[in-house]
């Protein structure tokens, strides 16, 4: 039974690589597709980039309308013409399109997991320098630690200080943990 996805974000990023190794892959158009959506691509995510800063969600919508059909009308003229590995990347593109696209309607959602996976490294190099935990309790306990450490780097605060005042509050010299939890006031 497969299950069907609601709502979800695919990393464009990930896209535009695919398209980067199609221009290199020999066949009928391929440069060509693979040039003509990394441009498509970049403008995207310049478009995104736009919107954070200025915040003016009215002329996002409205590029994102127009892009939409720049879209469509890219995938039309290509499709007819794509051989094997260019006709499988417009496919998924097409078929798959309110997931790769979902960011123009919902813009708070960013178009690729880029912060995702920067806050994964930080444990990728760990276990690539050190060989891994040799047990569940000791990797457990490595995770816990690079969770504090990525979300305090996240909020901006001080790893340090975040520490100190754990290991005060541990030894008894304050009565109050440090949270992790942000403040919201309201």
């Amino acid at each position: 039974m497969e299950i069907q996805q609601v709502a979800q974000q695919k990393c464009l990023a990930h896209l535009r690589r695919h398209f980067l190794r199609l221009i290199q892959q020999p066949g009928l158009h391929n440069r060509e597709i693979g040039e003509a959506f990394v441009t498509l691509i970049d403008e995207a995510f310049r478009h995104y980039r736009q919107w954070q800063k200025n915040g003016d969600e009215s002329d996002y919508q409205q590029w994102a309308q127009g892009f939409k059909t720049q879209v469509e009308l890219t995938l039309s003229t290509w499709s007819s013409v794509a051989g094997a590995i260019a006709g499988k990347l417009l496919r998924s593109l097409k078929q798959k399109a309110s997931q790769w696209w979902y960011f123009f309607d919902h813009p708070h959602i960013p178009p690729d997991n880029n912060l995702a996976e920067r806050s994964l490294r930080l444990a990728v190099t760990k276990r690539k320098v050190s060989g891994g935990s040799r047990s569940l309790e000791r990797f457990e306990q490595t995770a816990q630690l690079l969770s504090v450490v990525q979300t305090c780097r996240f909020q901006g605060r001080s790893v340090m200080d975040f520490f100190v005042q754990a290991l005060m509050a541990g030894a008894g010299h304050t009565t109050e943990y440090p949270s992790l939890i942000p403040e919201f006031y309201t």
